[in-house]
């Protein structure tokens, strides 16, 4: 190999290290989060597997049945409730933080219902 070809391949190990550096304590985790809801089915089976929850409303408590734009606004709360923290991780991996990254990451795994 001549010089320049060594010293580019040099470069280039040390330009991805420095990046490599730069990541957070859980970045790769919350890329395997993102991927995992990326693939969640947009609509799922009453069983709720691969959904935002919520809590049980006292209605629901109350056998009340839940209308469609009930369930729609549950929903709705609960997947900004899993993206907020995935937020919250993204900020803490941010700040360098892998107690709090790995505290949201849980959070918003059992709010979307993954294992």
């Amino acid at each position: 190999m001549d010089r320049s070809r060594i010293l580019t391949l040099a470069t280039m190990g040390l330009l991805a290290g420095g990046f490599a550096a730069q990541a957070g304590p859980c970045t790769n985790q919350i890329g395997q989060l993102e991927g995992q809801i990326a693939r969640l089915p947009a609509s799922q089976p009453a069983s709720g597997a691969g959904e935002a929850t919520a809590p049980q409303s006292i209605g629901a408590q109350l056998h009340r049945q839940p209308t469609p734009r009930s369930v729609r606004n549950a929903e709705r709360v609960a997947n900004a409730d899993g993206d907020a923290a995935l937020d919250r991780a993204r900020q803490a991996d941010d700040a360098g933080n892998a107690t709090l990254c790995d505290e949201a990451l849980r959070e918003a795994k059992r709010l979307y219902g993954i294992d």
